[in-house]
């Protein structure tokens, strides 16, 4: 008998613009997920913070790993602009990478023109309705 449906974690193995967000979630490489995204050299992964209006070092742990391969890190932030909490701000400085918080549309936005320009950029975007 078979196993029926196995949940995995969420993982696109590659880079990807993104086709569209709203509603919860994020349209990228003709696929959809729900939820927060986080998009490195490695691939796109499903991201769930602990607690999205207060952003931890530990919510990024897997872009820590990666940071000799980003130089730029977009985060973004829900519907509106907030700034990142200084221990994050600090920890992302002392690995060499510029991170610049922003609304996740404006966030989205500039992700794909940094990635078209096959530049080593790496985003977060907490998914918004």
């Amino acid at each position: 008998m078979g196993q029926g449906i196995v949940m995995r974690k969420a993982h696109f193995p590659g880079r990807a613009p993104i086709e569209a967000y709203g509603n919860g979630g994020f349209r990228f490489a003709d696929m959809s997920h729900k939820g927060s995204i986080l998009c490195l050299p490695s691939g796109i992964y499903g991201w769930e913070p602990a607690d999205p209006l207060s952003l931890t070092v530990a919510d990024f742990d897997r872009l820590l790993a990666e940071a000799a391969d980003v130089e730029v890190f977009l985060v973004g932030m829900g519907p509106d602009l907030r700034p990142l909490p200084k221990p994050l701000r600090e920890a992302l400085k002392q690995a060499g990478i510029a991170s610049d918080p922003m609304s996740t549309g404006a966030a989205v936005r500039t992700y794909n023109v940094l990635l078209a320009d096959n530049r080593a950029v790496g985003a977060a975007f907490i998914a918004v309705d």
